[in-house]
């Protein structure tokens, strides 16, 4: 699958308002809309089609879907009806709740719901059945045009409806999200923090509540004066659990809302109380600070004013902090992005993104246990300067997400076992050798490494320079990625993705040596044969040279050069401009050759006779070549073979390359500064 070019440096979180149109048209919703008004023709969306590869790539639809437009189904049909609810969401055949408890997590947020589901769209006069709807995609905001037929058996919708049969705007904005992952069978399966990410551009945590840090009550009231989506749950042991309620009045495997954490002045002491919402209006804790239990008579009513504490049947329940810690088993936080938050708001995230590529052979390392290519994967330096309010550490949240592994569904995808590694940096810059990793234990790491769309984790390290390795669990694993850094205070951040570098010895001025060893007597001899009496060689003449002395090379393989490779060699040597090589020239490149021999044998570690393409970064550094993590890539995947090694011929062609090209860009470079000096003289 292709990995494209990724530009490294760290960028700022995407602005909402800025959405990317995605339709292949290059055009935007509008102008898509207003040219099926003037034209008076309902639109159809070729890049949605309305056939069975929109439905499912690994199967057939169990009956015959028919698609229809909500105005062939119903009589009035409404894109909003009532307010956009938690009662517009009722599931279909289709296994995403995890996808419809976000969109109902959603419909609490008036603001974050108009900027996913725009709300200027209905069935009216202006009507064109055209649709759109806008969802981040790593560090994106995208907007996704849809036509309005859906899928349905016997007149009813097959999957995401409303419970108003004339309310059409989740199952529309089911469909964008099927097509902004490929189909409605790539929707199968997922979690619930995901759909929040895509709809906010925030950063998910999970925590099991049994094992939550001891900050934990300070962590949820960070959260939500953030204004982060937070939700917790009861964990079920077996599916017959699903739905039960508990005699305290709790559901378990039910998706509840955090809307509030405070301290109440309770005899004389303060209570850590927690406020919780069930989704379904209805349904409450009936234990300790329940809505009439007796602890609220011993608190003031201006108290109670504060926390709001109304004594109505709506879902929403304080309980004690303890009690909560108690009953619950898992709470996710979804945190907002600063462009998420309202203007006014004085706590802010402070991001830092980054986007790389895993490719096998260059950057694809695997984890630490794989030592010998850990070190090659992409490594992003961290500096924490400012410490948090009060505290002696530096807070962050490290949050890493492959990209695209539910699009890349129907060509066999899965997601991959992810996770990163943090080290204190040894304070120099460039990328880290295989022997730092070797010597130096990490600082800090994520909890697991799973097969989760993202990984994220917080940390508390002290002030100073961090390392932070990106990886698969496996080496030889591709896929892109997107490294996001939220920290309570500024953060710097950089790729130590290196700067393309060329620092070449002077060429050497052929001088003729006072005395031959034997070894060039040999060599004079044959260059002698093959060239004839003008002493000078051509691309063929040199190819048959070159082929004829490496094979009796020891301790390398090496196949053939090509005349294409042998005309390079002469471009790069020939000082005459003839298209030939004199024996002087020829000596000097030999030279060069033997030193490149020398340092393709220093990084073959096994002695097979070819180098590991991992090895490939400190190979070419050793030759004057510093190269950054995207010209590695390509290199490696021009010059390997299927097991990532790389034969002597190979590594030969690769530097040939390298050198003209430097030539040619030097050579552009005084070009350049004398006309710029020409210039200024004038």
């Amino acid at each position: 699958m292709p990995y494209l070019y990724q530009d490294s440096k760290p960028r700022p979180p995407a602005l909402p308002g800025a959405a990317r149109a995605t339709h292949s048209s290059g055009k935007a919703f509008e102008e898509l809309k207003q040219e099926c008004l003037s034209r008076g023709v309902l639109f159809e969306d070729p890049d949605f089609p309305a056939c069975n590869s929109s439905l499912f790539f690994s199967e057939k639809p169990p009956v015959p879907f028919i698609w229809k437009r909500p105005g062939d189904i119903v009589k009035d049909p409404k894109f909003i009806l009532g307010g956009a609810t938690r009662t517009d969401i009722c599931q279909g055949d289709l296994g995403d709740c995890w996808l419809l408890a976000a969109i109902a997590s959603l419909t609490l947020n008036e603001k974050t719901l108009a900027r996913v589901v725009p709300l200027d769209q209905n069935f009216g006069p202006d009507y064109a059945g055209i649709f759109h709807f806008q969802f981040w995609q790593h560090n994106e905001w995208l907007d996704v045009v849809i036509d309005d037929r859906l899928p349905t058996f016997k007149d009813r919708l097959v999957f995401l409806h409303s419970a108003e049969h004339n309310e059409f705007w989740s199952a529309l904005l089911e469909k964008a999200y099927a097509k902004l992952n490929g189909s409605y069978e790539a929707l199968k399966g997922g979690s619930t923090i995901e759909a929040m990410e895509d709809f906010t551009g925030g950063i998910g945590e999970m925590y099991e509540v049994k094992k939550a840090p001891d900050n934990f009550y300070e962590i949820l009231e960070k959260a939500l004066k953030r204004c982060s989506m937070v939700g917790c749950s009861i964990d079920t042991s077996s599916a017959a659990e699903s739905e039960a309620k508990t005699r305290f009045g709790l559901i378990k495997g039910h998706a509840y809302s955090v809307t509030g954490i405070d301290e109440v002045s309770y005899r004389g002491r303060q209570v850590q109380l927690i406020r919780i919402r069930n989704p379904w209006g209805q349904v409450e804790w009936n234990g300790p600070w329940s809505d009439n239990s007796p602890e609220w008579r011993s608190v003031s009513l201006s108290e109670e004013r504060r926390l709001t504490q109304t004594a109505l049947d709506d879902g929403e329940f304080w309980m004690k902090f303890e009690d909560f810690q108690v009953h619950f088993d898992k709470v996710e936080i979804c945190n907002l992005t600063p462009d998420a938050l309202e203007d006014s708001t004085a706590h802010k995230w402070e991001v830092t993104i980054h986007q790389g590529s895993w490719v096998r052979g260059s950057t694809a390392g695997g984890c630490r246990n794989f030592l010998e290519t850990f070190w090659t994967n992409p490594q992003i330096k961290l500096h924490l300067t400012e410490k948090d309010d009060g505290q002696d550490d530096c807070t962050f949240i490290a949050a890493l997400m492959q990209k695209d592994r539910r699009k890349l569904k129907k060509v066999g995808a899965e997601m991959l076992t992810i996770g990163y590694s943090i080290y204190e940096s040894p304070g120099r810059d460039g990328h880290l050798g295989k022997d730092f990793f070797r010597y130096h234990p990490s600082k800090a790491r994520s909890k697991t490494y799973i097969n989760l769309r993202e990984v994220s984790n917080r940390f508390k390290l002290p002030p100073g320079d961090y390392i932070l390795v990106p990886t698969t669990f496996e080496p030889h694993q591709e896929a892109d990625f997107c490294l996001r850094i939220f920290s309570e205070k500024k953060a710097i951040t950089e790729d130590l993705d290196e700067n393309v570098a060329i620092d070449l010895p002077e060429p050497l001025n052929p001088t003729p040596s006072p005395q031959e060893n034997e070894e060039e007597k040999q060599f004079r001899a044959l260059f002698e044969q093959i060239s004839g009496k003008d002493m000078e060689i051509a691309a063929e003449e040199l190819q048959y040279v070159l082929n004829a002395v490496l094979k009796k090379t020891k301790n390398i393989k090496f196949k053939d050069l090509t005349l294409i490779s042998c005309r390079n060699i002469i471009s790069l040597m020939d000082t005459s401009g003839n298209g030939k090589l004199e024996f002087s020239e020829f000596k000097v490149f030999w030279e060069k050759m033997k030193k490149w021999i020398n340092i393709f044998l220093q990084f073959d570690f096994d002695k097979s006779g070819s180098m590991s393409s991992y090895e490939l970064r400190s190979a070419l550094k050793a030759a004057g070549y510093q190269l950054n993590n995207y010209l590695l890539q390509l290199i490696v995947l021009r010059y390997s073979d299927e097991q990532f090694q790389i034969e002597f011929d190979d590594f030969l062609n690769c530097l040939i390359r390298l050198e003209n090209a430097s030539r040619v860009f030097q050579a552009l470079s005084v070009k350049n500064k004398e006309f710029i000096n020409l210039n200024i003289g004038e």
